[in-house]
């Protein structure tokens, strides 16, 4: 018998054909590492989950099987094959079609942020230009604001710098093996 791949699957080799560096993997995320990234959000914590870089939604079933409510996620993908994919299936969830390394032109006014979900491809960016993502990403939350990102590199995709702490999470059931890195700001001692 053989396996038959998702209809998403083929959007996702057509956005990896037509934009190589715009995409961060040769596969779409595994279930594995979708719950993964899926767990560091604490959904206790009041606002919006914004998922930068949604692919075809891996990670965004992961957030709403979870329990997170479908209000509460704001996607934002540039390639249109993956949005024509995420409209789809989640017809629900507030979409973005843009860049979403300008994710806060796309906030609501005054919004609150709980948590900064990313699957883009950091490693094809400039050093500056993924430190002022994290530094953006933080901010925009209040203390105890995660920013989780997706990698396949063995060292963090951001150096974190000072007051910001980071860690590593291996999903190994997942080709090629990724690593779930969690940023988060840590208060200056008094």
């Amino acid at each position: 018998m053989v396996a038959r791949q998702s209809p998403e699957y083929g959007h996702f080799l057509r956005g990896l054909i037509r934009d190589p560096k715009g995409v961060s993997a040769p596969t779409p995320s595994s279930p594995a590492l979708a719950r993964a990234i899926a767990a560091t959000v604490d959904l206790s914590r009041e606002g919006l989950v914004l998922e930068l870089g949604p692919g075809t939604g891996a990670v965004t079933q992961a957030l709403l099987d979870r329990g997170l409510s479908p209000e509460r996620l704001i996607a934002i993908e540039r390639e249109s094959s993956f949005v024509q994919v995420m409209r789809e299936r989640f017809p629900f969830v507030k979409l973005y079609q843009g860049d979403a390394m300008r994710f806060d032109t796309f906030l609501p006014p005054d919004a609150q942020v709980a948590a900064v979900v990313s699957g883009l491809p950091l490693l094809h960016v400039p050093m500056p230009t993924r430190h002022a993502l994290l530094r953006r990403a933080l901010a925009c939350q209040d203390q105890g604001g995660r920013f989780v990102q997706l990698s396949y590199s063995w060292r963090p995709p951001v150096e974190p710098g000072p007051n910001v702490a980071v860690t590593r999470k291996i999903v190994w059931r997942n080709f090629p093996p990724a690593h779930v890195w969690t940023f988060a700001a840590i208060r200056p001692a008094n």
